[in-house]
């Protein structure tokens, strides 16, 4: 016979904002970490201006830190030195929104996801971001996750990387995603805290956290930038 089990509630409650259990988190020396590998990729997610100008969509972009495209443009500008490879992602969807799928039901306004068209101001990249044409692997996705029937998997298969810097927005959306997923493909993961972003302080330190607790290494840029310095530079 089965015991008829039954158990109070041991989910904790308690008054702390999502910022000050983030850092406390930070704060434990003793959480073990992935660590970095041998060979880094920086995928920079949506640097688009539907989600980085809001004095052009003040709907759905977002400003976390001020620096962030700065920081961002930085480290990548350090892989490409050392010959490892940089992307670049953004959103669009095609005229009647179709692609976007379920995904694009719940709302039908100027500014929802299914709207953002190919070669729209919307889609169009921050023009503050850095991007290498010629070297940069640069694509449009339709989902949260930049691994999703994208060419980024085998990408990273080819150019031998064993270690994904997540940059971009937002943090409880895309960054989230696509760190569980890169997690999930055997790759250490990393999230510099400075360059990712999100609309309310709340959802940007709740996702921080879970990504810190169980899928990624959540670090300030300054160590990524020092990983990448102490590499040696590329052949020619």
């Amino acid at each position: 016979m089965t015991q008829d089990l039954q158990f109070e509630p041991t989910m904790v409650r308690e008054a702390k904002t999502a910022r000050e259990l983030y850092e406390a988190v930070k704060a434990n020396p003793a959480r073990a970490r992935f660590g970095f590998g041998e060979r880094l990729a920086v995928v920079n997610i949506d640097f688009q201006q539907a989600y980085t100008r809001p004095d052009l969509f003040p709907k759905s972009a977002y400003v976390t830190d001020p620096d962030q495209i700065a920081h961002v443009n930085r480290i990548s500008a350090l892989a490409r030195a050392k010959g490892m490879p940089v992307i670049w992602t953004r959103v669009a969807y095609k005229a009647d929104g179709g692609d976007a799928g379920v995904w694009g039901t719940r709302t039908d306004t100027p500014d929802s996801l299914q709207n953002i068209k190919f070669d729209s101001e919307r889609h169009a990249f921050d023009l503050r971001v850095q991007i290498d044409a010629a070297v940069d692997l640069v694509f449009t996705k339709r989902m949260a996750s930049a691994f999703f029937e994208s060419p980024l998997a085998s990408y990273l298969v080819w150019k031998k990387v064993d270690t994904v810097v997540i940059t971009g927005g937002s943090t409880s959306g895309c960054v989230r995603a696509t760190g569980v997923e890169s997690l999930m493909r055997g790759y250490r993961t990393i999230v510099p805290e400075e360059c990712v972003a999100d609309k309310h302080e709340s959802y940007h330190y709740a996702n921080l956290t879970d990504l810190q607790l169980k899928y990624a290494d959540v670090v300030e840029v300054a160590e990524v930038e020092a990983w990448l310095e102490g590499r040696p530079d590329a052949p020619g």
